[in-house]
């Protein structure tokens, strides 16, 4: 993101409803580089992985401004996974730069980078030393298609921690539903009333097929939108999907 603007900075350009602050976080963290994501100027139309543009255009308060690539994988799940890699990547973090396939076997970029690739037999996961040592972004971008390929919302359900009291919500936190299709959404704000300290936050997705990262509208709140409130019941309703929430 060599062209990074600090003006198109997410925690720029989406302001806190009025008597609301955002929470604090620490420099470098994950939810300080969710809340500094950069988004594309303006309010363009979300693009899928073709070039041609999603369906349902009315859903999107903004597009991250990060690539989709150019095949039908970087999906809901893999867009999650994306953030998360990307901001390990960035960090040099890579023992910790590590996602599950839906087979159960764990891939991580520092095996990756050290010139190892997985190859696989039915559900049947082997390393093979075939290239030479290379972290660059282009090597860490393969083992993300890589990843998206073999990994999706089943097996990201199973990596995360479950959150029992929403109260708790964090910045980064994701709201899924693993199966075959399923959907994931990653929270990437969270801001609190100054006087009730009632928390909101904001979502983005991608969807089906392969579309740009955007973060999503409040359909049942327009006063709020594009925060949603905690305070949501049993059902989180998004614009393209329900979580229903798990007792």
């Amino acid at each position: 993101m060599s062209n990074y603007q600090i003006n198109n900075a997410l925690v720029n350009r989406i302001k806190v409803p009025e008597g609301y602050k955002r929470i604090s976080v620490g420099s470098g963290t994950f939810a300080d580089w969710l809340r500094n994501l950069p988004l594309k100027d303006g309010k363009p139309s979300v693009k899928l992985y073709n070039g041609k543009l999603k369906g349902n255009q009315t859903v999107h308060e903004a597009i991250v401004n990060i690539d989709v690539g150019t095949t039908d994988i970087q999906q809901c799940a893999d867009a999650v996974m994306r953030m998360r890699a990307e901001y390990l990547y960035s960090i040099k973090d890579y023992k910790n730069l590590h996602f599950n396939f839906t087979s159960g076997h764990a891939v991580g970029f520092e095996k990756w980078s050290q010139g190892y690739r997985t190859q696989i037999k039915g559900n049947n996961v082997t390393w093979i030393k075939s290239a030479e040592k290379n972290d660059s972004y282009k090597v860490f971008r393969s083992y993300c298609n890589t990843i998206f390929n073999y990994a999706g919302t089943s097996s990201l359900s199973k990596e995360l921690k479950r959150v029992d009291d929403i109260k708790n919500i964090q910045i980064g936190d994701v709201f899924i539903v693993g199966g075959f299709p399923g959907h994931a959404v990653l929270v990437v704000d969270i801001c609190e009333h100054i006087k009730t300290k009632e928390k909101l936050f904001l979502i983005q997705q991608s969807y089906m097929p392969a579309q740009e990262i955007h973060v999503l509208k409040n359909f049942n709140n327009a006063a709020l939108s594009p925060w949603y409130s905690i305070d949501f019941g049993n059902v989180l309703e998004t614009p393209e999907w329900s979580f229903q929430k798990i007792n």
